[in-house]
C-alpha cells in the first residue's frame, strides 16, 4: 500500500500511564479509536509529548507495535525515534521500522549542542537506518540548536525519503526561509499549535499537534480550511481555540494535556513519569476554566 501525504491533522500522542507507573495500552489504544473516528491524518507515538526520554526501550516499541496494531492502517504512524546519541536513535529507527512504522519523526540532538556538520553526519546515520519517511525535528527550545537551512538542503539532497520537518522554532520567517529555499522538495509540518495558521499561510501543509489529543475535530476543521484557503474560516476557528492552545502549556507538556483527556474521561489517569510532576491547583483551575469555555 502506497504511503498517503504526512500532511493534515497529526496527533503527537500521549503515553497513559497506569498508577503503578506502567504503560496503559487499553487507554492508548481507545486514544487511537478517538483520534481515527474524529479525522485524524496520522498518529505520532513516542515522541516527546509521549514521554519517550523515560520510557524504556522496550516499551518505547510495545507502544509503537500497539499503536500499529491498533491502527490498522486506517492512517500513516510516524514514530519518534531521535535520541542525543546518534547509536541510539539509529537503533530506535531501526527498531522502529521493523515493529511496522510508516515513518519516523527525529528530533535533533538535545543537549550535547553539536556543530551543524555533526547534525547532518546524525540525521544521515538516521535516512541510512531505514527506507522509510524521515520527519525532520526542530525544536530549539528543547534541544539548545536548530537544523539549519543549508543542512536540510544537504539532506534532501541525499536522501529521497528525508522531505519533511516538524518546525517547533516559533518562526514564520523560518518557514519562508524552508520554503524560499526548497520549495515543493520539503513539507513543512508546524509544531507549535498556536502557529498553524500563520504557517499554514506561508507555506506549512499541516502540524503534529498536542491540542488534537482531545480537540481533534476541531483542529483537523482548522487545518483543513486554511489548505483550502478558506481564511475566514480557518481564522475563526484559530480564534476559538487559541485559548486552549496557551492554556496546554501553562506547564511542560503533556502535563495539561493529560489532565484534559482525563477530563473528557478518554484516559483514565494524568500520570506523568518524573521528572515531570501533576499539575498544580492554579494551572488546574486555569486549564478547567478554558476548557468549560470550550465545552470540553
Amino acid at each position: 500500500m502506497k504511503l498517503r501525504p504526512l500532511t493534515g491533522t497529526i496527533t503527537a500522542l500521549v503515553t497513559p500511564f497506569q498508577k503503578d507507573q506502567s504503560v496503559a495500552y487499553d487507554d492508548l489504544r481507545k486514544l487511537v479509536e478517538f483520534q481515527i473516528k474524529s479525522g485524524i491524518n496520522g498518529l505520532v507515538p513516542v515522541g516527546t509529548t509521549g514521554e519517550s526520554p523515560t520510557l524504556s526501550h522496550e516499551e518505547h516499541l510495545d507502544v509503537i507495535r500497539a499503536v500499529v496494531e491498533t491502527t490498522r492502517g486506517r492512517v500513516p504512524v510516524i514514530a519518534g525515534t531521535g535520541s542525543n546519541s546518534t547509536k541510539e536513535a539509529v537503533e530506535l529507527t531501526s527498531l522502529a521500522t521493523e515493529a511496522g512504522s510508516d515513518a519516523v519523526l527525529v528530533v535533533a540532538p538535545y543537549y550535547n549542542k553539536p556543530s551543524q556538520e555533526g547534525v547532518f553526519r546524525y540525521f544521515s546515520s538516521v535516512a541510512e537506518a531505514t527506507d522509510k519517511p524521515v520527519i525532520l525535528y526542530s525544536i530549539p527550545g528543547r534541544c539548545g540548536i536548530e537544523i539549519s537551512v543549508p543542512v536540510v538542503e544537504r539532506l534532501r539532497a541525499k536522501y529521497p525519503h528525508v522531505r519533511y520537518i516538524k518546525e517547533a522554532g516559533g518562526s514564520v520567517d523560518r518557514v519562508d526561509q524552508l520554503k524560499s529555499a526548497l520549495g515543493k522538495d520539503i513539507t513543512v509540518l508546524s509544531g507549535d499549535d498556536s502557529l498553524t495558521l500563520p504557517f499554514i499561510a506561508v507555506g506549512a501543509e499541516g502540524v503534529i499537534s498536542v491540542a488534537s489529543n482531545l480537540f481533534a475535530k476541531e483542529v483537523v476543521q482548522l487545518v483543513n480550511a486554511g489548505l483550502a484557503g478558506d481564511l475566514a474560516k480557518a481564522t475563526k476557528l484559530h480564534r476559538k481555540l487559541y485559548p486552549i492552545f496557551k492554556a496546554l502549556f501553562i506547564e511542560p507538556n503533556p502535563v495539561p494535556v493529560k489532565h484534559a483527556l482525563v477530563r473528557a474521561g478518554i484516559i483514565r489517569e494524568a500520570l506523568v513519569r518524573e521528572p515531570l510532576s501533576e499539575l498544580t491547583k492554579a494551572s488546574e483551575q486555569t486549564l478547567v476554566a478554558v476548557l468549560k469555555s470550550l465545552g470540553k
